[in-house]
């Protein structure tokens, strides 16, 4: 059996030696405390995020990992409870109910942002039809401009309860209206 000789490692452009033996230099920089990056040279360190309101750092112990100065860790500021139409999606509620002048009666077909189905019309002179549309705009927008054009505010009131939302949407809108939770 002939003797064989180690092929000559190739260069990997950080310094020399395998990808093991950086690993290791890597590994025992990062356990003696040291920030640095992948290929084993120190990394300058950056001071730990501070809590605005009591000074206090957001990591108390240990290494600095060099967060990025603008990674700013704050409490979080009091904001109202946003109710979501679906998960990531805010429901969008009219500021009032007199600005909604949508049609109250005819055939409305809406567009495909709102309902992607290929039978997008409705009659409102069928109830059935009527609550389908209501259901699906007050759902589905993203836009209060949707709301004005293909709402009645006073045809929202007389079918509120009849409405099937989901509970994001419906909690948004009677925290705005409140006339609308006795309706």
């Amino acid at each position: 059996m002939p003797h064989r000789t180690a092929a000559p490692k190739p260069d990997t452009g950080h310094g020399g030696g395998s990808v093991v033996e950086m690993l290791v230099r890597l590994n025992a920089a990062r356990r003696a405390g040291a920030a640095v990056g992948v290929d084993g040279k120190p990394k300058p360190s950056r001071p730990h995020p501070v809590y605005r309101d009591t000074g206090e750092t957001a990591i108390p112990s240990g290494p600095t990992w060099g967060y990025p100065d603008s990674m700013q860790a704050l409490s979080p500021a009091p904001t109202r409870t946003a109710h979501l139409a679906r998960p990531g999606r805010p429901a969008v509620v009219a500021r009032t109910l007199a600005e909604l002048t949508g049609p109250t009666r005819g055939v409305v077909e809406l567009p495909v942002r709102l309902m992607w189905n290929a039978e997008r019309t409705f009659d409102l002179g069928d109830p059935d039809e009527l609550l389908w549309m209501y259901e699906n705009v007050l759902r589905e927008t993203t836009r209060v401009e949707d709301l004005r054009l293909l709402v009645n505010g006073r045809t929202l009131r007389r079918v509120w309860r009849l409405l099937n939302l989901p509970r994001g949407v419906r909690q948004a809108w009677e925290s705005r209206h409140r006339g609308l939770r006795t309706a």
